[in-house]
């Protein structure tokens, strides 16, 4: 049995370089960049204004107030988008407006809240409140130099980012290729959600649940039928789903009973077992195996457990598939407000809720089958063995959402 570390740098030692396409950037959104992306160009690429205003020479507003205003003499207007061709001088002024390039000569802007035009001299601006110079200026590159690192190579392209990028002339992004991920649930017992049960039947739910956690990991999901327990029955299926798909995950017959045959129809195709059984809870009976190029991901059928382990397991994999650098779970602290406690040998990745304070309780019942904790939890805690966590301990939650 393999320790979750040595199970998941065993999975990550192995994957495939990811496959690359370059998309265009509004395309590319949560997808993973394979470039490092450079500045091509000062931001902003020049010195603006930040309000609606007048360019002047700072030394000719100081000391001023409403009743000694300067008289500044009106000699342009400058439209964002356009330029100022001359120089300010001592005594005069150009209207600016956000975003404006500021005119040389001019070392600071004055808001146009505290200017007045005076009704018989149009060409006049009375400045009302001094500013420093410099002050209401945005500077040519203050917030990124050109040839800066934009983006390094195995970031995720977020919303922030993209605009980062966009703001700096780029269209086009190097990403890494979506793995195509074949989802597959054996047992002879499950039904379709919304099918009629017989007598010892029930619903399948694993495959609901975890294709939305492999789209959430940037992967394309193909679900498969549920597979009864057969033999024949679990290898064609396997067959196909591993030559339609990159990578199959499978979730039950991967236990030890006489009707588990994920892994025996596995390896009658040619696949070789990684290893099997990872020391945690929930979710020890977990294989990982390769076929020619592609990859199996044998989660339990428990619903807790299959769920944690493609999220411990599974999910750093199809991360770094992408080319991502970081791949675990993000961690959050936080402070329990009651115990918690794992009186077993192997560690317990324990459902909790966290509130918007950081304070964390468990989310219930901590079986591999309640479903009803993980739906409440939005986060788990890695409880080692034959440890109590009191109240008041802090401690990390890992977080999927």
């Amino acid at each position: 049995m393999f320790e979750l570390e040595e199970a998941l740098a065993r999975i990550l030692a192995v994957l495939p370089k990811p496959g690359s396409e370059t998309l265009s950037l509004r395309e590319a959104h949560g997808r993973v960049l394979l470039d490092r992306v450079a500045a091509a160009v000062d931001l902003p690429p020049f010195d603006n204004s930040p309000v609606d205003g007048y360019a002047v020479r700072a030394a000719d507003v100081a000391g001023v107030n409403p009743g000694a205003p300067a008289r500044l003499r009106l000699v342009g207007r400058v439209p964002a988008g356009e330029t100022f061709s001359g120089e300010l001088t001592t005594g005069t002024c150009v209207r600016l407006f956000t975003g404006s390039p500021l005119p040389r000569g001019a070392d600071a802007v004055v808001m146009q809240e505290e200017t007045l035009i005076p009704a018989d001299r149009p060409g006049e601006v009375l400045a009302l409140e001094p500013v420093r110079p410099w002050e209401n200026v945005r500077f040519r590159g203050e917030d990124v130099k050109r040839g800066a690192t934009l983006i390094e190579a195995g970031e995720v392209l977020s919303v922030g980012r993209m605009a980062l990028l966009a703001a700096a002339g780029v269209n086009q992004v190097n990403v890494g290729r979506r793995p195509v991920a074949a989802l597959l649930a054996a047992g002879s017992e499950l039904k379709e959600p919304g099918e009629t049960l017989a007598a010892g039947q029930i619903y399948e739910s694993n495959r609901t649940g975890l294709a939305s956690l492999i789209e959430g990991a940037g992967a394309i999901v193909k679900v498969f039928p549920i597979v009864p327990d057969d033999l024949d029955a679990t290898r064609e299926a396997l067959a196909r789903a591993l030559g339609e798909c990159d990578l199959v995950i499978t979730c039950g017959g991967v236990s030890v009973g006489e009707m588990d045959f994920i892994r025996s129809a596995f390896e009658q195709l040619g696949g070789e077992l990684q290893f099997w059984k990872v020391a945690m809870k929930p979710g020890r009976p977990f294989t990982f195996g390769r076929c020619g190029s592609k990859w199996l991901f044998g989660l339990p059928g428990n619903p807790v457990s299959a769920l944690v382990t493609f999220l411990l397991l599974a999910r750093p994999a199809l991360r770094r598939w992408q080319g991502a650098g970081v791949v675990g779970l993000p961690a959050s602290p936080g402070v329990l407000v009651e115990p918690l406690a794992n009186a077993g040998s192997r560690r317990h990745f324990m459902r909790v809720t966290m509130d918007a304070a950081g304070k964390i309780r468990s989310a219930g019942f901590q079986a591999s089958h309640i479903l009803s904790s993980f739906a409440s939890a939005n986060g788990l805690v890695d409880v080692a063995p034959q440890t109590d966590l009191p109240a008041g301990t802090i401690v990390q939650v890992l977080r999927w959402e």
